[in-house]
């Protein structure tokens, strides 16, 4: 199977008055064609600096210091921005977080998705066609009329529908979903991960699902990808990795899943400690600190060790940890 999307060694650095804080380091992983992979970690685990490499969207302090980005074969790192402005909603799409900040307001949904298809040579009223039938695919009552509504006429489930619809519109080989059902109630997060896993079969693009949900992880993805403070620390099969953690890490965040707790309890339960201070990663293991398993060998850096198949996990003993 040939990977749609393939990172390597991706590096990322933003120049701070404290020195470079190091918020990508030697971060690996593909996305297959027709796969859904998740990247799940705490905040500061470099989730958003990640899809802002992929996009080459990066702040002005932002620097890629190593690495590789390529989509289908063509790398992205370093590439003209007449090139990446054409990939872009074309090749590669986002579904943003929360729609009210990625919808203009003062444009009805019907110019908003005429205006993506600017690349297209069809005419006016094609085009507003295209746009409907994509709500009316994603399930928005009426799509004819919403055509001329505003985004603060919608609900939140609703302008999320619309935002989803317009990044399939242009049938992307990359979806990138940077936490879609993050706003959504319980009932509208479940009708969501189905709507995306029918578009994913439909379309056949590749999606890469950003997370902090372990549950929405485990339902929609294929494959997962652990980060912690700017590293990929497991990954493997979902199954696997929530069934058979070989991390600490990843151990402790499935520990800390509020859906697995069976009785009520005045706290919820956490990971003791702090990110480490990224300015001046330590050259240990990134977790010593904060890992109730470390020995001795632990002050020296892991590196990948296979656990089962495509299971890995970057610790000295993940082989032990996932049996």
């Amino acid at each position: 199977m040939t990977d749609t999307l393939s990172v390597d060694g991706l590096t990322v650095h933003y120049a701070t008055r404290e020195g470079a804080l190091q918020a990508l380091r030697d971060v690996a992983l593909d996305v297959p064609a027709g796969q859904i992979v998740g990247i799940v970690g705490e905040s500061g685990c470099g989730k958003s600096t990640l899809i802002n490499a992929l996009l080459q969207l990066m702040p002005e302090n932002a620097r890629i210091a190593a690495g590789s980005v390529k989509l289908e074969g063509e790398e992205l790192v370093g590439a003209t921005q007449r090139r990446l402005r054409d990939m872009r909603g074309r090749d590669i799409s986002v579904v943003f977080q929360d729609p009210m900040t990625s919808l203009n307001p003062v444009l009805t949904i019907g110019r908003q998705m005429r205006d993506i298809q600017y690349r297209e040579p069809c005419n006016r009223a094609e085009k507003l066609r295209r746009a409907a039938g994509m709500l009316g695919r994603v399930g928005l009552p009426d799509p004819q009329a919403k055509l001329d509504a505003y985004p603060h006429e919608l609900s939140g489930g609703q302008r999320q529908r619309v935002a989803i619809a317009m990044a399939v519109l242009m049938r992307p080989r990359l979806l990138i979903a940077d936490e879609p059902t993050t706003a959504l109630d319980a009932t509208l997060e479940v009708q969501i991960i189905e709507l995306l896993k029918e578009l994913q079969l439909e379309i056949g693009c590749a999606i890469l699902f950003i997370s902090h949900h372990l549950g929405v992880i485990a339902e929609l993805c294929d494959r997962v990808v652990v980060m912690y403070a700017g590293e990929a620390v497991e990954e493997g099969p979902v199954a696997d990795v929530f069934l058979h953690p070989s991390h600490p890490y990843t151990a402790k965040l499935i520990e800390c899943d509020p859906g697995r707790m069976k009785t009520r309890a005045a706290l919820l339960p956490s990971i003791p400690g702090d990110l480490p201070d990224l300015t001046a990663p330590p050259k240990e293991c990134i977790f010593r600190d904060r890992c109730d398993k470390a020995t001795e060998l632990c002050r020296t850096k892991p590196a990948p060790v296979a656990v089962n198949g495509a299971h890995w996990a970057r610790c000295h003993y993940a082989a032990e940890l996932g049996l």
